[in-house]
């Protein structure tokens, strides 16, 4: 559900109805700000009225960059839209021709934030070569993806493999084997 609080939006990320022994019933709720994504917590005497504001998700797959931003299509009506890079989370994990899903404030059509699936499968461009053997600790080195995004990898990785990376925080996932 996603709430409008003094003109911003936000998602219920977490909600509990509180009824103490004394005193009248509340709602504590946790809100995740949709377009910085900051989660603030809020409180609630029960029975206060909130606005609610439609959102819809829609899939979209992105098709180029270019000065304005980054250029997504609709995969059902073919439109194309233009959406700023600050909008768009974990931007620099996408190459061209990726799904992705947009939530969209229905009543104005603007879209609000756009989101990577949580695992995407990415090439290692470029990365120190690893030492055979040197498996026994858990340490780990940087590598240049084909999106020209850096992550951390476990030493065995080398150029030219497939990876897993987490959109949210760009971790390493795992190898892919093909």
């Amino acid at each position: 559900m996603c709430l409008n609080i003094d003109g911003v939006y936000y998602f219920i990320v977490e909600f509990l109805h509180v009824k103490p022994g004394k005193g009248p019933a509340f709602v504590r709720t946790k809100l995740k700000n949709v377009t910085t994504g900051r989660v603030i917590d809020k409180t609630w005497n029960s029975g206060v009225k909130v606005e609610e504001v439609r959102i819809e998700r829609r899939p979209y797959q992105f098709l180029y960059k270019d000065d304005m931003g980054y250029n997504f299509m609709h995969t059902e009506t073919c439109e194309q839209i233009n959406i700023p890079g600050e909008s768009v989370g974990g931007v620099q994990f996408l190459k061209e021709g990726d799904g992705v899903e947009a939530m969209v404030h229905v009543a104005t059509e603007t879209i609000l934030t756009c989101e990577l699936p949580p695992h995407v499968t990415l090439e290692v461009t470029y990365t120190e070569p690893g030492l055979k053997g040197d498996t026994a600790t858990n340490t780990l080195k940087p590598a240049t993806l084909e999106t020209g995004a850096e992550v951390r990898v476990p030493l065995f990785i080398n150029v030219g493999e497939k990876i897993e990376v987490d959109t949210r925080d760009g971790s390493y996932v795992g190898r892919v084997r093909e």
